[in-house]
């Protein structure tokens, strides 16, 4: 029995509501809270089918508090709190993410990612072209966080 129109529509909004619901619940490891090499806090969260990841907490020891190497000269005095740097990482399973891209607010350049996440530690590679001519980051969930204002 072939389904009716009105059957596929309705398995269709099923599927768009709870979409991003199960794209959450399929890695939750992934999402949350990451302290930095620096001290700075970012936040990992589903965003439309993907994993973005954003700064939450600057620490007191960066250089500065606004975007100043963007290659942008408008988007210089836009603040590093709350900024996106992580867009587009495609959820590979329960502890890693591909195909991202990151900006580096301390170079004003964006280069592809993967996050692969063991325990509470989440290795971030950053590269140029091919993973293999990279830099891996490693950041550590943290519950403590004092956000931006």
């Amino acid at each position: 029995m072939a389904p009716t129109p009105a059957s596929a529509r309705l398995t269709l909004i099923y599927a768009l509501l709870f979409a991003p619901a199960s794209l959450a619940a399929a890695a939750p490891g992934l999402f949350g809270d990451w302290r930095t090499p620096d001290g700075s806090v970012l936040r990992t969260t589903p965003c439309a089918q993907a994993l973005c990841i954003k700064i939450i907490s600057v620490t007191p020891t960066a250089p500065g508090t606004l975007d100043q190497k963007n290659p942008d000269p408008a988007l210089r005095n836009r603040s590093l709190c709350n900024l996106q740097i992580g867009r587009d990482f495609s959820i590979a399973g329960d502890t890693q993410a591909t195909n991202g891209h990151l900006y580096d607010p301390e170079s004003g350049k964006t280069y592809k990612g993967n996050i692969d996440l063991e325990g509470d530690t989440l290795k971030l590679r950053g590269y140029l072209g091919v993973s293999l001519f990279g830099r891996t980051e490693i950041w550590h969930r943290t519950a403590e966080v004092k956000p931006c204002s």
